[in-house]
């Protein structure tokens, strides 16, 4: 095992894996670190590509949004039917990333990527100078979910918004995101090993790039080309 482990971790040094809690800036990182360092951008739920071929048997969470009664279902479940879902679909994805990054490998590029992957499963597919946490506080992941303007998440503010009563739905759903984003779940990610950014108010993309970049070499491999 610990061979098989060694080999996957030498097929995948040019994979850079953030992982962490909402609202860290995971996405808009990969993003960055892609376009500047000529790489190739895995942004959130990059697994997506394989969803026609899922079965509700076997991805029964990634299969949801097939299954699922209306989106007034989806935004006033229970916390903790909502956090067993996001979990469920983290598992779920975590075989289909790894899948589509060894499509990606012959490119020959550096990849970077917004991960679903357990903190477990990095450590055997990767070494530690090759993973990043990043998290924020509860508060700010929860009251700032819905801050960022993209299609997502405005979709379901807007699904919030149509229920009958969309004051309770919105304390409701705000409820499930301090679910996913406890204290437990922080410290989980603070607690890792790896190395990890923690977000305030103060954190400057630019800087908050700059130390990715130092972190995983992004520098160096680009002056050695």
């Amino acid at each position: 095992m610990i061979i098989q482990n060694n080999i996957i971790k030498s097929m995948f040094k040019n994979v850079c894996f953030i992982t962490g809690t909402a609202y860290a800036g995971k996405s808009t990182a990969v993003k960055m670190l892609a376009e500047r360092f000529d790489g190739i951008c895995c942004g959130e739920n990059y697994h997506d590509i394989f969803m026609e071929h899922i079965d509700r048997e076997n991805q029964p969470n990634l299969s949801y949004f097939e299954t699922m009664k209306d989106w007034q279902e989806f935004v006033n479940r229970t916390p903790q039917q909502y956090a067993d879902w996001i979990n469920g679909c983290s598992k779920e994805a975590e075989s289909l990333e790894i899948i589509r990054l060894f499509q990606l490998l012959p490119q020959q590029k550096p990849i970077f990527v917004d991960t679903n992957i357990s903190l477990d499963t990095l450590s055997e597919i990767s070494d530690c100078d090759h993973v990043a946490v990043m998290i924020c506080p509860q508060s700010m992941s929860v009251n700032r979910f819905f801050d960022r303007g993209d299609p997502e998440k405005r979709f379901i503010l807007e699904q919030i918004q149509r229920s009958d009563d969309p004051e309770s739905t919105m304390r409701n759903y705000r409820k499930c995101l301090e679910k996913i984003n406890s204290k437990e779940v922080y410290d989980r990610y603070a607690n890792s090993g790896f190395f990890t950014l923690v977000r305030d108010d103060n954190s400057t993309t630019e800087d908050t790039l700059k130390k990715l970049a130092e972190h995983f070499g992004c520098n160096r491999a680009a002056a050695n080309k």
